[in-house]
């Protein structure tokens, strides 16, 4: 179809920008953010930078007057919680396996993205028309307060353990964002839990999850999904009321799968957003679950559990952390110990 937008990965920072800046950032920058860090203002310095990315990306930027209707499946996720993937999920199934597209945001709406002139318009009904489900998917990273809410409309909400949601964040803003100025671990994870974030992992699981008995609302965790895509994948098209052949289900699952998806990373990759974007960002990284202990340690691990354990606590949230992430600090890989969030349904 005819875009009436930039292409989602355009890279805004041609060579003849982002060099000398690199340049002026290890000569001059880096060692003034050093100066900084020495001196004990490295937490109110980020801080800083942080409040004022949230007043952007907050300013307005979300569905306006757009009422989602029946047509609708909105994806709604924290970010890094396996956006991307449950996005083409349901994508191919409305599209019945047929999916395709130059880019991912081509052909699905982000109406809280603070750059509207990259992604396709709310507006744009051309992907609902083309398929022959007439569904379109939306994607939002907003909380469930913040969202338009009616009957007819399909909401998909996708949970991850924070942790993994950390180092997949961590990771990501490096890449499309900071660059050699990303601040340290320890700082970020600091910066994670106070007011300088865009949003509070805790608060954005609660609000799903407190409603998550309306009809026409699915919870599913990224474990679950890694589990068992097929069964995600059948739960998704069952939510969506698409009933596919078995040939159509298998595209589907093929097209969902971590490697078609890492094939076809250009379709999913993000922006550059500064001149210290990296020109090798992506957006299809590694797809594990419990794989936190490539960045965090044991104890930095257990920070996270105990501090969004804490705060599920303090906002009266009754979402089992225990059992669904708690005390996997330091492991690999524990898909099959998580268990479905149907089990914690209360």
């Amino acid at each position: 179809m005819a875009a009436s937008h930039r292409p989602f990965h355009h890279d805004v920072f041609p060579a003849h920008i982002r060099y000398p800046v690199l340049g002026l950032t290890y000569v001059l920058i880096k060692p003034l953010l050093w100066l900084v860090e020495r001196a004990g203002y490295a937490d109110r310095f980020w801080a800083a930078v942080g409040r004022k990315m949230k007043a952007k990306m907050l300013a307005g930027h979300d569905f306006g007057d757009y009422r989602p209707s029946r047509h609708d499946v909105v994806v709604c996720t924290f970010p890094k919680c396996g956006t991307n993937w449950t996005m083409q999920i349901a994508y191919q199934i409305a599209m019945r396996g047929k999916g395709e597209f130059r880019h991912i945001h081509d052909v699905i709406p982000w109406p809280d993205f603070a750059r509207q002139d990259l992604v396709v318009p709310l507006s744009d009904d051309t992907a609902r028309q083309a398929a022959p489900t007439g569904l379109r998917v939306i994607k939002t990273h907003l909380e469930w307060e913040r969202i338009p809410y009616t009957q007819d409309a399909r909401y998909i909400c996708i949970l991850r353990d924070p942790k993994d949601a950390f180092v997949s964040g961590y990771l990501f803003i490096r890449d499309v964002m900071f660059g050699p100025l990303m601040p340290a671990v320890p700082l970020w994870l600091r910066l994670f839990f106070s007011d300088a974030t865009p949003f509070s992992w805790s608060e954005h699981l609660h609000g799903y999850w407190k409603d998550r008995h309306l009809p026409n609302l699915l919870i599913l965790t990224f474990d679950e999904m890694k589990q068992d895509m097929a069964a995600a994948a059948q739960r998704i098209a069952a939510f969506m009321q698409v009933e596919l052949t078995p040939e159509e289900f298998a595209v589907v699952c093929e097209k969902s799968s971590f490697a078609y998806m890492k094939s076809i990373d250009e379709k999913f990759k993000p922006p550059a957003l500064t001149p210290w974007s990296s020109p090798n960002r992506q957006m299809i990284r590694r797809g594990v679950s419990g794989g936190s202990a490539e960045l965090l340690s044991p104890e930095q691990q257990d920070f996270i559990d105990t501090t969004c354990r804490a705060e599920l606590t303090r906002i009266g949230s009754d979402f089992a952390y225990d059992a669904v992430w708690g005390n996997q600090a330091g492991e690999e890989n524990t898909v099959t110990a998580a268990p479905s969030v149907e089990q914690h349904t209360g």
